[in-house]
């Protein structure tokens, strides 16, 4: 019987139990197989992986893992460049762009709402999903983990929050998108880019009085919804507040 010796790194320790969380344990295999399947053989999506090193030296998820190796595995690096050493995927995503499943309606509205373009509808199978991500290039966000064990995943993350405040807090630290926050210049029901929009050219569809109330409005050319700055406004601007975006 042969044995590597793993060790994850970081956030990877939330996807393995206790006791080999932040510590170097084997993993016995009767015949060699690559690296990437034996680290989600292990419980860790590869979409959660960046770099893995074996005996030091920095290979790709197609290593072929041998009897006494040191295999050290670790997340994505979003403020540290190792453009040096060979990254497991592709390349990164540098205009970062959204898809998410099912269970993430809520995050998906926020995200809009910070002005990221989101992907989302709320009747769409796993494998639309997936194929969303590959050929729009989109970061995959999901809370399951079967999800990102897809092959044909290239960018994906595991949301951990449940609450969807607190999602949105996490995917904005975890992607560093606050430099990046255009809020409010997106529809919130179907993504489009918000075109300013006059007055007059909005009295006869918004309620009667807002027109009269309201000086500054924008209208989605896609599904046609006009949008002002009312009570919606301001609760959607202490959501902001609340994750530190002014």
């Amino acid at each position: 019987m042969s044995e590597a010796l793993f060790r994850f790194y970081a956030e990877l320790n939330d996807f393995l139990p206790p006791h080999r969380r932040m510590v170097a344990f084997g993993r016995q295999f009767l015949v060699s197989g690559s690296v990437k399947d034996m680290i989600e053989s292990l419980g860790v999506p590869h979409t959660e992986v960046d770099l893995i090193l074996a005996n030091g030296v920095s290979v790709d998820f197609n290593y072929q893992v041998q009897h006494q190796d040191r295999i050290s595995v670790y997340p994505v690096f979003e403020a540290l460049d190792i453009t040096p050493l060979l990254r497991v995927r592709s390349r990164p995503l540098r205009e970062i762009r959204f898809v998410l499943d099912v269970h993430l309606g809520r995050l998906a509205a926020y995200l809009r709402m910070l002005g990221f373009d989101t992907a989302y509808c709320n009747n769409i199978v796993d494998e639309e999903v997936a194929r969303i991500s590959v050929e729009e290039s989109r970061v995959l966000l999901t809370r399951d983990i079967g999800l990102l064990k897809r092959s044909v995943i290239t960018h994906g993350y595991y949301v951990r929050e449940t609450i969807p405040r607190k999602q949105l807090r996490e995917v904005v630290e975890r992607f560093d998108l606050s430099r990046q926050v255009n809020p409010f210049s997106r529809c919130l029901e179907c993504n489009s880019p918000l075109e300013t929009a006059g007055k007059e050219q909005v009295q006869d569809i918004v309620p009667s009085g807002v027109a009269d109330r309201h000086q500054d409005f924008a209208r989605c050319p896609s599904c046609r919804r006009v949008f002002w700055k009312g009570s919606h406004f301001h609760r959607m601007k202490a959501i902001l507040e609340s994750i530190g975006i002014p």
